[in-house]
């Protein structure tokens, strides 16, 4: 036999799997306990006490007891005689009374003929009668011991020896399929890692503080609270909309509780601010949350699992019950049993008592019982789970009670083991859902952003930019930390890869700053910070992926002066570009599009009598529609870098405050319209490199003004004289062409500062060139010069030379009489700088101040 707590230890399983075990599993538990109980007392029972006892029946009490409606059934009638047949010696009654007078000294043929013989006298019975306490049988110990094993078996009914071994069995059954679910490898896995994190969460500090809070918030300031965020602007977000509280608003300490199996224990939270080791496992908690319900809502396995283990309990309910009640009647206290051994013992049949009889009666109506009250709740289980979807869980009342609206339903078995916890204590699945909100992680991020970027860290990652402003540059945070705006001399902010920015009131303070850098940062601003932003903010910068991204009150900056756009602005997103609010922009000055447009929008225009330059660069997408160019009469600067265009637009004639014009990597072949250009008076600069320009027509000399001219990276072959009649030209740049002279007009240009003529094929270098004395920059590089003239000296103000990748032999000693030139600026080969005289040498190796700009 197996022991109880053998038995018992089927029904064991983890105690921290108690959370998913409803009050019906429990119940069932117990009486599963119960009913195994019963069966080993009853198995005990039938091992301790003696299974049968039989007696003989004598012949003619058999004959007497064959009478018509006994038909040989197994209830015992006690043998009498008639009045008048108590005296015949002939009748001999078995007396139950007190137990039979065994004689082993009798031969048991002695004892079976005299059953034949002639009955004796009255008087010698009465005698025999008095001499004897009992009836004689002729039967010895071992023959009643013979007689009694085998009408156990062949007299009691096989139920009546087997109840015990059948109650157990199918307590067994009913454990095992209780907890099946508990044991399955494709599930338990599951489960195990639930319950791992529903007591994580359960004991969170994170979630004590959140749901904290939450308390604290009343209900009807939340209503205001929505309402008021329904009611503003677009481009305006409180920081309540995130659920984040104040800086300033005081924490109220909130009772928590604390993860238990079996009772969650009440605990009140020292503090309720996270150091940094819980805000980490906080952080964990929210990544495991999110995997594992990935990783359980795919599959409703578990829900299966439980209703099929339900059905097969009510299944075995039902068949037990059916089975067991046609038995109850079985069980008898009084059997008849022919054993046919007459042979042995000389008797044809036995009435035999069960012992136990009684007693297993009373267990098996205990155990049917039982077993009623248990197939009731499988048949109620069964009803909560077809009663409401299961697979379907909905956080409704969590975002009603708090302020995370954001906790998504789940379905599939992460619905279903949020129902069986909810059936155990609705408090677990309320604390879970807050590691399921975004904003609860959001909040989550900003305290640990806090923690970790303090006022002292941020400090040190000011830097000083190229024009000498103090800039901070934040990269790939979860938020912006609140110590960014005690830093009130900062002038340049950069926020980069920062999905949850949010700009609160407190960026008032920060009285310098004038430039703000948002690459793909949507964020989102406080009325008081839109205020102060409106007012104070001179320059933005807005790097984005779609055009949604660029937060709308961009467009309400009312002083904003620069804003530079990069990202997708297609036609497609066109019609909700917020460009159309560029109207608001009354003070904007510079506007830089760095995108792919087909056209320049429409909207652009509503600013246009403000801007005064204008950048476009597309990513090589065609540039078609130009005709509102025509309204930007105050634009001074016009970019039109990879637009893909092949002639120059007549719309940029019209702009007679043109001072400048870069088209730079278009696919310009031939710039006859530059004549054009004449009616621009004030255009100073003309930058048309990395095109495919053959040739430069004579007609560039109608550009009276023009100071710089960039044509590199052209297809160019020669210079024509027209070039050189510019006057006021200040720079030329014919880098990378084709060109295999320089003419000797170049003379001419006594203005010149800078010549870049590196990488074409010149050979010889004119001495006309020297004649502009004014050359700063002198580019020579990769072309074919052998030589450089000793005229070179006349370049007094030369602070860079660049003679590498040509021909040359040696450098001419009379570089040492530029007085400006030093090593640093001086791009040549090392060897044939290590061939200068020492004195040379010594003259471009000091090292003092220019006093000259090399650039223009």
């Amino acid at each position: 036999m197996f022991t109880l707590a053998e038995v018992a230890s089927l029904n064991d399983i983890q105690p921290t799997y108690r959370i998913l075990k409803p009050w019906w599993d429990v119940f069932m538990d117990y009486l599963a306990v119960v009913m195994l109980m019963v069966a080993i007392f009853a198995g005990t029972m039938q091992l301790t006490k003696d299974q049968v006892v039989c007696l003989p029946v004598l012949q003619s009490t058999v004959n007497s007891k064959a009478q018509p409606g006994t038909s040989g059934k197994a209830d015992f009638t006690t043998v009498e005689t008639t009045t008048g047949q108590v005296e015949e010696a002939s009748m001999r009654t078995v007396s139950f009374g007190s137990a039979p007078t065994v004689t082993p000294d009798i031969p048991l043929s002695r004892a079976t003929s005299s059953q034949y013989q002639p009955t004796e006298s009255g008087q010698e019975l009465k005698k025999e009668q008095k001499d004897s306490s009992g009836r004689k049988t002729n039967l010895d110990f071992q023959q009643y011991v013979f007689v009694n094993q085998m009408c156990y078996h062949l007299a009691l009914p096989w139920y009546s020896k087997y109840f015990p071994y059948l109650v157990l069995i199918h307590t067994i059954i009913l454990i095992v399929s209780s907890n099946f679910w508990f044991k399955y490898p494709k599930t338990c896995s599951k489960i195990e890692h639930f319950v791992s994190i529903l007591g994580k969460c359960f004991e969170s500090p994170w979630t004590t503080k959140a749901l904290s809070e939450t308390a604290c918030e009343d209900s009807e300031e939340n209503k205001q609270r929505l309402t008021g965020a329904q009611s503003l602007p677009k481009y305006v977000s409180t920081s309540s909309d995130e659920g984040s509280p104040s800086a300033s608003t005081p924490m109220i300490t909130k009772s928590g509780f604390k993860f238990s199996a079996d009772k969650p224990m009440i605990e009140v939270p020292s503090v309720t601010i996270l150091d940094k080791k819980d805000g980490e496992q906080a952080k964990a908690l929210f990544e495991k949350v999110r995997k594992f319900r990935a990783h359980v809502e795919d599959s409703d396995l578990i829900y299966k699992l439980y209703v099929g283990q339900t059905v097969i309990k009510t299944v075995k309910f039902i068949f037990i019950l059916c089975y067991t009640a046609n038995f109850v009647n079985t069980i008898s206290f009084e059997h008849i049993c022919n054993p046919k051994v007459e042979h042995l013992i000389g008797y044809t049949q036995f009435e035999c008592t069960h012992n136990m009889a009684y007693m297993l009666k009373k267990l098996l109506i205990s155990y049917i019982s039982l077993i009623c009250v248990y197939g009731f709740i499988c048949l109620y289980t069964l009803f909560w789970l077809f009663r409401i979807p299961l697979k379907e869980y909905s956080f409704e009342k969590v975002r009603e009670e708090s302020s995370f609206s954001d906790i998504p339903d789940v379905k599939n078995d992460f619905a279903f083991l949020l129902h069986m916890v909810d059936q155990y204590d609705q408090l677990y699945s309320k604390r879970f859902g807050v590691f399921l909100s975004e904003v609860s992680e959001n909040k989550l991020r900003e305290i640990s952003l806090n923690h970790e970027w303090t006022f002292e860290k941020l400090r040190q990652h000011v830097s000083r930019n190229a024009q000498d402003k103090q800039e901070l540059h934040l990269f790939m945070l979860s938020g912006v930390p609140d110590a960014v705006f005690d830093l009130t001399d900062l002038d340049v902010l950069k926020l980069e890869l920062i999905p949850e920015a949010k700009i609160p009131a407190k960026i008032s303070q920060m009285t310098n700053l004038q430039e703000l850098h948002l690459c793909h940062c949507p964020a989102k601003v406080e009325q008081t910070a839109f205020s102060f932003l409106r007012d104070h903010l001179r320059c933005l910068h807005v790097k984005f992926t779609d055009v949604a991204e660029i937060p709308a009150w961009v467009y309400l900056l009312k002083n904003l002066r620069e804003l530079y756009l990069i990202g997708n602005l297609n036609s497609e997103n066109n019609k909700m570009i917020g460009l159309e609010s560029l109207r608001e922009l009354r003070h904007l000055k510079i506007l830089n599009v760095k995108s792919n447009l087909t056209k320049i929008p429409p909207n652009i225009t509503d600013v246009a009598p403000h801007l005064t330059k204008l950048v476009i660069h597309n990513d090589g997408t065609k540039l078609v529609v130009l005709n509102s160019l025509k309204k930007m009469t105050n634009v001074a600067e016009l970019e039109l870098q990879n637009c893909e265009l092949e002639r120059i637009p007549h719309a940029i004639f019209s702009l007679s405050n043109l001072q400048e014009l870069d088209l730079k990597s278009n696919s310009i072949r031939t710039i006859e319209e530059i004549i054009s250009f004449q009616h621009l008076k004030r255009l100073t600069c003309l930058k048309l490199w990395h095109n495919k320009i053959v040739n430069i027509p004579s007609s560039i000399t109608h550009i009276k003004n023009l100071e710089s001219l960039y044509l590199s990276n052209n297809k160019l072959e020669s210079l024509p004289a027209a070039v050189f009649s510019l006057q006021k030209l200040r720079c030329l740049d014919v880098s990378y062409n084709s060109i295999a002279l320089i003419p000797v007009e170049i003379g001419l240009l006594q203005n010149l500062q800078h010549f870049h003529i590196t990488g074409n094929k010149v050979d010889v270098l004119p001495k006309q060139l020297f004649k502009c004395v004014k050359l700063r920059t002198l580019s020579l590089g990769q072309n074919c010069i052998t030589s450089i003239p000793d005229k070179i000296s006349q370049l007094v103000q030369l602070t860079h030379l660049e003679l590498k990748g040509n021909c040359l032999d040696r450098l001419p000693a009379t570089l040492g009489q530029c007085q400006l030139l030093r090593k640093s600026g001086l791009v040549v080969e090392d060897h044939l700088f290590d061939a200068l005289p020492s004195e040379v040498k010594e003259v471009l190796n000091q090292d003092t101040s220019i006093p000259f700009a090399n650039g223009i």
